[in-house]
């Protein structure tokens, strides 16, 4: 299963995106984006669910505690 840092950067590859355009969606800089690929830090709660809602997966899936994008209502 993979990890967050995996998660993110596969979803922004997945929409042709660049880590600028990202860190844009959700309010950050370039560099911040890098670190969450990288593993190295991790974005705050409210990134975490812009980025869920962006690519329109569920919390679960994106810090990878589970397989299925699909978001549960």
């Amino acid at each position: 299963m993979a990890d967050f840092a995996e998660r993110i950067k596969e979803l922004r590859m997945e929409q042709g995106m660049t880590q600028e355009a990202l860190g844009k969606v959700i309010g950050v800089k370039r560099y911040a984006v890098y670190t969450y690929e990288r593993g190295l830090n991790y974005p705050e709660a409210r990134c975490l669910i812009m980025l869920a809602d962006y690519f329109k997966v569920s919390l679960d899936y994106l810090v990878g505690r589970t397989d299925k994008p699909e978001i549960n209502r």
